[in-house]
């Protein structure tokens, strides 16, 4: 196989099993980017690219909810109240975001601020799971306009490269009081708003970059994301009802020693 083609493929196994648990995709995109010397505007482009396929896959597990809600919402109450949490929790992220876009870009996206945020979210979900929130809403659909505000303000932490937007909002829902399975549910509805206005606006900033002899490239990147997140989102939802987020505490601090072991001296 052609080595570019090798290394698209497994950027798109990373984004695949990362983007949708709280590891942090782009920080993982980032680092693996870096060591696999797979760099430069067109990189950076494919990057974006793949968050597509991921997206895909939760559109196609939840196809019949994803194309049902809005078809119903007029007439159903709970249908409009999920298309009103899921705008609320849409909001914030996507208003400082857009504001901060180049900004966040020229100072964050490095080994380093990853490694660091990698440490440190490590640390909060320890936190957070030996505090053992309380659990008030343990549906999706018994979420308040409040509840989904407070998810949208945690998300805002993930624009910060490393820190992991699933695992934002993901225990920011549990800390808030949803389910640990409600939580992670309403992170996968909210990714596919999110993820594609992001995932557009940076393919409509980059478009300059796109050209035809990278199209298997992005080919290749976008359906081993495809397919690998349909597996991981097929099986993180089981495995969270019944185990804890430690695993990803102890998996993100041991790779944040091992990065700033790496990185710092660089620097």
């Amino acid at each position: 196989m052609d080595l570019t083609l090798l290394k698209a493929a497994v950027l798109g196994l990373v984004e695949g099993l990362t983007e949708f648990i709280p590891v942090s995709s782009t920080g993982h995109l980032i680092l693996v980017g870096d060591w696999l010397n797979f760099a430069g505007p067109s990189a950076k482009t494919f990057e974006i690219f793949i968050q597509l396929g991921a997206i895909l896959a939760v559109v196609w597990l939840y196809r019949d909810r994803v194309f049902r809600v809005p078809l119903e919402a007029p007439r159903d109450p709970v249908s409009r109240r999920l298309l009103l949490n899921l705008l609320i929790a849409f909001l914030p992220a996507a208003i400082i975001g857009l504001l901060a876009h180049d900004e966040i870009k020229r100072v964050l996206f490095g080994p380093l601020p990853v490694a660091i945020a990698m440490f440190a979210g490590g640390i909060v979900i320890l936190i957070i799971e030996m505090s053992a929130p309380t659990t008030r809403v343990s549906e999706v659909e018994g979420m308040t306009p409040r509840l989904a505000l407070g998810i949208g303000l945690a998300q805002v932490l993930s624009l910060f490269p490393g820190v992991s937007r699933s695992g934002s909002t993901i225990l920011g829902g549990y800390v808030l009081g949803l389910s640990r399975r409600a939580a992670t549910e309403f992170s996968f509805f909210l990714a596919i708003p999110v993820m594609l206005a992001a995932t557009v606006y940076d393919l409509l900033k980059s478009r300059a970059d796109l050209h035809a002899a990278d199209l298997p490239t992005f080919v290749v990147g976008f359906v081993v994301a495809f397919a690998s997140a349909l597996v991981i989102v097929r099986g993180f939802l089981g495995w969270v009802g019944r185990h804890s987020f430690m695993p990803f505490a102890w998996y993100r601090l041991a790779l944040g020693v091992v990065l700033l072991a790496y990185y710092w001296p660089r620097t």
